[in-house]
């Protein structure tokens, strides 16, 4: 058993951290983009990967036993914002500026009421064996769905859009991967946290694919380059 469980142990340590390189290479190139580009879209598309790489990060502390309440509380607001940024960045596909305003100030108004449940919530223990796995206070699940649910459908409903007008390869790798990933988040929030970690791996592996391709990252890096 002890063999078992240190096994178990080393796999999440390691699956967890090479997510982890992957998001933090994806987001470097992503915030690249955004420097070239300066489009709105790709900021809060790489703040999004930024702020998922922490959060698998985090989960491999977990996985090696650093945990406390502080911690989960920070990684319970984590996974929340990540899906919000990332649906932020969909929403700058949007052409209605009322849409977008609108949604800016119900994503400051429900991160407010997400952070407030976080820190003053009761948290408790919520890995088993290594993984997130636990109930959550009812206040954060509330919380963490007025920011996490709403995202998650923006970015299903505009990623359809945007491949209906948009059709290719490298797209629908993009969609699936952005859609793959905010599910990571409501996955755990929705108390479906066995699929937390598979989610998280082949969201990522999408997002490259679609993302990261070598002519566009040598014009990250010499954005005067066709």
């Amino acid at each position: 058993m002890g063999f078992d469980m240190y096994g178990l142990q080393t796999a999440v340590v390691v699956s967890t951290l090479f997510i982890t390189v992957l998001s933090v290479v994806l987001a470097a190139f992503l915030t690249l983009n955004f420097r070239s580009r300066r489009q709105a879209s790709y900021l809060f598309w790489s703040l999004g990967m930024w702020v998922f790489a922490v959060g698998v990060a985090m989960e491999a502390a977990f996985a090696l036993g650093v945990y406390s309440q502080a911690l989960a509380g920070i990684y319970i607001f984590v996974v929340a914002l990540t899906v919000e940024l990332l649906a932020l960045g969909s929403m700058q596909l949007v052409s209605s500026r009322a849409l977008r305003i609108a949604y800016y100030a119900y994503c400051v108004a429900t991160t407010l009421v997400l952070a407030a449940a976080t820190y003053t919530a009761e948290i408790g223990n919520i890995i088993v064996t290594y993984v997130v796995f636990g109930s959550l206070p009812i206040s954060v699940i509330i919380a963490s769905s007025l920011v996490t649910f709403p995202a998650a459908v923006l970015l299903a409903v505009i990623a359809g859009i945007s491949y209906w007008h948009n059709r290719g390869a490298k797209m629908l790798s993009i969609i699936a991967g952005v859609v793959i990933v905010s599910v990571a988040g409501t996955l755990y929030i929705a108390a479906i946290p066995e699929f937390l970690y598979f989610a998280e791996f082949v969201g990522i592996l999408l997002l490259w694919a679609g993302f990261f391709d070598a002519k566009g990252f040598r014009r990250s890096f010499h954005p005067g380059r066709t």
